[in-house]
């Protein structure tokens, strides 16, 4: 059985078939997922599907390309979201300099402030970094400096050198559809070097489907050609990656 660590359930493309979609995911080897907000409306969305489903966790927090909503505004209603007890982490939180939705500074602020709600409450991160190397990095170690911060680079698509510096500060690594992809060297590269005992696996559907569904929608069940694309990496069975991930992600998000 598999936990898709990263999905988006909530989004519109799931409206005529997400009920039949979630109630046969055990029927698929999927035991949960993590459903994952990018600003308020979409964890609130992420908090009811907790709340109606056994078999989904929530993550809340404020996407970098929504940054810019903040602006004049608090994290309160993020706070308030924190108290269900099925809200495992705050996410997905960092830094987008690809698109630039948001002014960079602006990027920034809200970045470390979520992170600061992090270690006042405990509770891990699910991080997003896209061209912002540096930057993100040097917030999350001043992070875990400051308190102990502990998450996820999700969907990681850094190099092998800075997946080894994340490790470092005790954060796992997160692969999905793109570890599948004939030309993604990186990524196969980064799943050979991370010891299993630090992956976490995902979908980030419906997003970036893994080889053979490339632009269709992703969903959770494919988070198996993930899993098997590691394990014929490194060398081991599915079943070992399956069990060692699930394993991870539980220990990371707290679920017994």
């Amino acid at each position: 059985m598999y936990i898709d660590s990263h999905v988006h359930l909530d989004d519109s493309r799931f409206d005529l078939d997400r009920d039949n979609l979630i109630r046969t995911l055990k029927d698929n080897k999927v035991e949960l997922v993590i459903n994952i907000g990018a600003d308020e409306d979409s964890s609130e969305r992420s908090v009811e599907l907790a709340d109606r489903y056994e078999n989904i966790y929530a993550v809340v927090g404020v996407h970098p390309h929504s940054a810019k909503d903040l602006e004049g505004r608090d994290l309160s209603s993020i706070i308030k979201m924190l108290e269900n007890d099925k809200v495992v982490a705050i996410g997905e939180i960092g830094l987008d300099y690809y698109y630039d939705n948001s002014p960079r500074d602006i990027q920034k602020k809200w970045f470390k402030e979520q992170i600061n709600l992090a270690l006042r409450l405990n509770k891990p991160v699910v991080i997003h970094s896209r061209d912002a190397d540096k930057d993100t990095f040097d917030i999350i170690k001043s992070g875990v400096e400051e308190g102990g911060l502990t998450g996820v680079m999700h969907c990681y698509s850094g190099s092998v050198e800075l997946a080894k510096e994340y490790l470092k500060l005790g954060f796992y690594i997160s692969l999905g559809g793109p570890v599948t992809f004939k030309n993604a060297r990186v990524p196969k590269e980064v799943a050979k070097e991370v010891a299993l005992d630090r992956l976490l696996i995902e979908t980030d559907c419906p997003y970036l489907s893994p080889e053979p569904y490339r632009g269709k929608r992703n969903e959770p069940m494919f988070v198996s050609y993930v899993a098997e694309e590691i394990a014929k990496i490194k060398g081991i069975s599915i079943e070992e990656v399956a069990e060692v991930t699930t394993k991870n992600a539980k220990k990371l998000f707290g679920i017994k």
